[in-house]
């Protein structure tokens, strides 16, 4: 189901899905557009927040539009904000569980800089543009998610009402829906209904024929004129779905209508392409000893004049806290860099050693990986274990592929007489059984590519006997799952350290650690010019 602005009437909207569940039987997701806050007063959400009453459905919401309800989105990324209701954030890509792909773009168009916290900007839309479109094999997206709509939309489509569209909505969203051709695009704002006749994403007799879109716009829930802010549909995910069957027109099919229009030039001309970073920005020297810095291939730059320059690294689509290249890493805590992944310390690490093994480029899982990065992935994993094995500590690694935009493998040392390696199973296997999380088991050599598609939501944690539990992500999972099971009194014995925010050192300290674990780690560092 599909959702308008709900204006802080919460019950209303969830008594109605109640209602249309007991009809019509359960639904998969509520996706709300527009307004999910309001003005009234917070006690009805407070019911909600702590937990008093709950969701029926599992629920999706986008961003504040306006200064007022900005404090209800804390996190930028997305959040969990009571339960059965979450916030996807400020713009990304969500993968449902049977692959479904929903496109989102949280708040309202600003060409101003900068950019408040309820707007996005052209550089936010280039960046989804860029996230999705890259490939040669993209078709589309099942689903977008705006709260405008996007300027134009009513061109040789049936009447929009009372809604000029040639002066109302966002162009900066037209511009996106010409390069996404979402199959369904639900907005809000506008408070009131209109379900445009579906559009061609094809020039007809000059382009191979596609699906077609159809927009629609929800009203606000519970509003007097009884305007229709539900509106419930069945969708088999694109990539499920044979060709002839996904492109076949409806009789009563458009033009597109930003296509056509005469302004999809000056659509396309708002949005910058994003700047592209040097290959080998990210590659510096971490050895305080001079003359030991390493060229791009991780071998002294004096051992060839022309070295062999790799291949460019997947570039991230906007700012990002773990590509090597970004400005916004926060490279004291790096501590060794090889030719496809580098290490850093956990900032709030569980331990002072407790570090993070990630790619250089943009990846976001691994089931993404290529060959070369999961050959020194394995490479970075077999080496810290001798390293903490010498130390006296064995090895536990865990990956989160849920509400993360680049891989992070965490590695936490365990102390040998801390505990046994069965107990740290039978710890995870525990906690996972208390909260209705299911831990599969899987062969100790398998590969998590055979097990999980790329885009699927997962939580996978490795012992050091090479053994792995597996969970598929379905709905929710609490993001500091795996902390919370090595901090609690069966691992570490630390359990007011299973939230990172709450561990946090100055940056001082940060780089007294990173300096220690570069010195203790350099006989381990396969890096290293022979």
């Amino acid at each position: 189901m599909a959702c308008g602005d709900v204006e802080g009437k919460f019950d209303v909207l969830f008594n109605r899905v109640r209602a249309i569940q007991k009809k019509s039987g359960d639904f998969d997701l509520l996706l709300c557009v527009g307004n999910f806050f309001g003005s009234t007063p917070d006690a009805e959400w407070e019911e909600y927040k702590t937990g008093i009453k709950k969701a029926p459905i599992q629920t999706y919401v986008l961003g504040a539009n306006n200064q007022e309800t900005v404090k209800y989105f804390q996190d930028v990324d997305g959040c969990e904000l009571a339960e059965n209701i979450t916030y996807l954030g400020r713009k990304g890509i969500f993968t449902g569980s049977s692959g479904l792909q929903i496109v989102y773009l949280s708040g309202t168009e600003s060409l101003n800089e900068p950019v408040p916290g309820y707007s996005f900007s052209p550089k936010d839309v280039s960046s989804l543009r860029t996230m999705l479109c890259s490939t040669s094999q993209f078709k589309g997206v099942d689903i977008l998610l705006t709260s405008p709509w996007p300027k134009y939309v009513g061109n040789f489509g049936n009447s929009s009402g009372e809604v000029d569209t040639k002066k109302c909505g966002s162009a900066l969203i037209s511009s996106l829906a010409i390069d996404l051709k979402p199959r369904y695009h639900f907005a809000a704002l506008e408070k009131t209904y209109y379900e445009r006749l579906p559009y061609r994403n094809h020039i007809v007799l000059q382009e191979n024929t596609q699906h077609a879109t159809r927009f629609i716009a929800l009203a606000t829930v519970g509003n007097p004129e009884k305007k229709k802010y539900l509106y419930a549909f069945s969708i088999v995910p694109m990539k499920l779905m044979d060709a002839t069957e996904l492109i076949k027109q409806p009789p009563d099919v458009t033009e597109n209508p930003y296509r056509k229009s005469g302004k999809e030039a000056s659509i396309g001309k708002q949005i910058p392409a994003p700047e592209e970073e040097s290959a080998c920005q990210f590659f510096f020297d971490l050895n305080e000893k001079q003359g030991r810095k390493r060229s791009s291939m991780g071998r002294d730059s004096k051992s060839s004049p022309h070295p062999k320059q790799p291949r460019k690294p997947p570039q991230p689509p906007g700012p990002c806290w773990f590509c090597l290249a970004s400005p916004e890493v926060e490279k004291h805590l790096v501590v060794n860099i090889g030719t496809h992944c580098y290490l850093a310390l956990a900032k709030g690490g569980l331990s002072d050693d407790h570090v993070l093994i990630l790619p250089i480029g943009h990846y976001q899982s691994v089931v993404e990986l290529s060959a070369e990065v999961i050959e020194e992935v394995e490479k970075y994993k077999v080496t810290l274990k001798r390293f903490f094995k010498s130390r006296g500590k064995r090895c536990v690694l865990f990956e989160r592929n849920y509400k993360s935009h680049h891989l992070q493998l965490q590695l936490i040392p365990v102390p040998l007489g801390c505990c046994s390696t069965d107990d740290i199973k039978d710890a995870f296997i525990t906690q996972a059984q208390e909260q209705q999380i299911e831990l599969l088991e899987i062969p100790e050599h398998s590969d998590i590519k055979q097990i999980a598609q790329p885009g699927a939501a997962y939580f996978y944690v490795e012992l050091d006997t090479g053994e792995k539990l597996f969970h598929r992500i379905k709905k929710n999972f609490p993001l500091q799952f795996g902390r919370e099971v090595l901090a609690s009194e069966a691992i570490l014995n630390i359990p007011d350290k299973s939230d990172w925010r709450q561990c946090q050192i100055s940056k001082e300290e940060e780089e007294t650690l990173a300096r220690r674990f570069r010195k203790d780690f350099e006989p381990f560092d396969f890096t290293l010019d022979d």
